[in-house]
Parts: structure tokens; C-alpha cells; sequence
């Protein structure tokens, strides 16, 4: 851990190709911001990033980074964490990424509670391949795959996340920059899974839930009284499909990691020379 890092230590020599205006611009300050503010370094962070628009985030970042397969990115990035636990793991990925393909490991590495930070670009639309609907589409959003729309309500990925048993979920903003690093960074710093879904609007292929739709209709918890550690109080918020909220939901203190509850403490990616005892009879076993 530094207190001399920046967030800029976070950015790689590439270049992103995102749309200009893409929402995953700021969506990714907002995490490297949020890695320098709670100490962390390029060192120690581990980045796994899924497929679509988001995937790209890995390259753009410096930082130990594997860009994975669709909807395998959390698999993966608790691999990582409990390989070597002294690693900040970062996974980051998007809604057809988390919430489609990916629901299943989604659900589990919830319930898993492997201490790791989840950041999901939910622009409610497939970007990477040309504009198609995505699980968090709204209803009636006309696509050149769904002219009527998808005809299906909305995955509630908030709500899939608390029904699984998460200890930490929350949402926010990609370009309300402050807001979004001081959220991102709470998952980073959770005692176990922190989930955080980030509107991060797509500019070309949805011309519905827009940046001006955001400002407009976001509340923002810290403005409420709400309190997040209310598990009654967190199931009413995820479950108002009235209202679109900013900030940390429901937060578990007694949360306890994967790690602390099993002992899983020791770095396991040093690996000593040699096979390990028997290795071989059980290779032959199955061979």
C-alpha cells in the first residue's frame, strides 16, 4: 500500500477506442481513482475484466490485468484473490457480460463473499456488437433485434445480488466523478464482495437512458436518510422500480470474507520446484 500513488499511475500507454462520450471513460477514472485513494498501487492490483465494450478496461489500465472470456470474469478473479490474497482484485465487465451470460457465476461469486470489488458498466444495451438488447433493457426499447421491444421486464441485477446474499451493493454514476470514486472505493475497502453497478451510458446505441435521463431522474441516497446497513430498508430501495438510485444500498459491517472464514491466507502462487507427492499417480489415474 502507497500514499504517494496517483490516479494516473493507473493509466496504461494504449490508447482507448471507446465512442468519444462513452460512459465507460469515466466509469474507469472512477475506479482508478478510487484504487489510489484507498492506497493501493499498480503493484498490487489485479484487474480481470469480461467481453464486450467494458473488456477493453484491462489495457487501458496499468496494472496486472487478464481480459477473459464472456461472462467468466468473476470465476477468474477470485481465482486470482485466493491465489494470492495480498492482491487487490478488481473484476469489471458489463451487463450482457455480468448479467447474461455471466448471471450464474454472478449469483455465486456473490454468495462466495470472496473479498473483491465487482464494477459493472450497465449501459442497458449490447455496445460492442452494434445495439442489441441487453438484460437490463427496458421493455418496450426498440432495437434493430427487437423492433417491439424485448417484451420482458428488466434483470434487477441489485435485486439478484441481495436474494444471493450479498454484503455489499451499491450504484452509481460513471460522470458523477466524485460520487462514483468515493463508492467504488467503499467495495474496494468492503470486508468481502462489493458489487457496484455504474450507469455508464452508451452514446451511440441507446438514445433512451441518456446522460440527461440520469441527471435528471438519479436520487441520491446520501441526500436521504436512508441507511444502508437496514437490510428491510436496502430490499424497499432495490426493489423501486419508480425511482433510479446513486449510492451504497445495503452494506453487511459483519460481513466476513471467503478468506478470513476458511484461512485463506498464504500466497499460493509460489509454487515450489517440482511435482507434488503423488502428482503423477493421480495423472496416471485419470489418463
Amino acid at each position: 500500500m502507497s500514499s504517494d500513488v496517483r490516479f494516473t499511475d493507473f493509466k496504461s500507454d494504449k490508447q482507448p477506442t471507446w465512442c468519444p462520450g462513452c460512459g465507460d471513460f469515466g466509469t474507469m477514472n472512477g475506479i482508478m481513482k478510487a484504487l489510489a485513494n484507498s492506497g493501493n498501487d499498480p503493484d498490487n492490483t489485479f484487474v480481470v475484466a469480461g467481453i464486450g465494450c467494458s473488456g477493453k478496461i484491462g489495457t487501458y489500465m496499468h496494472s496486472y490485468a487478464i481480459h477473459g472470456v464472456h461472462g467468466r470474469s468473476l470465476p477468474v478473479a477470485a481465482g486470482v484473490k485466493l491465489a494470492n490474497p495480498n492482491l487487490t482484485v478488481v473484476a469489471a465487465g458489463g451487463d450482457g457480460d455480468g448479467y447474461s451470460i455471466g448471471a450464474g457465476h454472478f449469483i455465486h461469486a456473490v454468495r462466495r463473499n470472496v473479498d473483491m470489488a465487482y464494477t459493472v458498466m450497465d449501459n442497458r444495451i449490447y455496445g460492442l456488437t452494434k445495439g442489441q438488447a441487453s438484460p437490463t433493457s427496458r421493455e418496450d426499447f426498440e432495437t434493430s433485434t427487437t423492433p417491439e421491444g424485448p417484451q420482458q421486464p428488466p434483470v434487477n441485477p441489485l435485486a439478484l445480488a441481495l436474494a444471493a446474499g450479498g454484503t455489499f451493493i451499491a450504484q452509481s454514476f460513471a460522470t458523477d466523478h466524485k460520487r462514483h470514486a468515493e463508492i467504488v472505493q467503499q467495495a474496494i475497502e468492503h470486508d468481502g464482495f462489493g458489487f457496484v453497478n455504474v450507469f455508464s451510458p452508451c452514446v451511440t446505441f441507446n438514445d433512451v437512458d441518456t446522460y440527461d435521463y440520469f441527471r435528471d431522474n438519479l436520487v441520491d441516497l446520501a441526500d436521504t436518510d436512508h441507511d444502508p446497513t437496514d437490510y428491510d430498508a436496502a430490499t424497499d430501495k432495490i426493489l423501486d422500480s419508480s425511482k433510479e438510485y446513486e449510492g451504497v444500498i445495503y452494506k453487511d459491517e459483519s460481513s466476513v470474507s471467503y478468506e478470513e472464514k476458511f484461512g485463506v491466507t498464504e500466497n499460493m502462487s509460489d509454487i515450489p520446484s517440482g511435482a507434488p507427492d503423488d502428482a503423477m499417480d493421480l495423472v496416471r489415474e485419470f489418463y
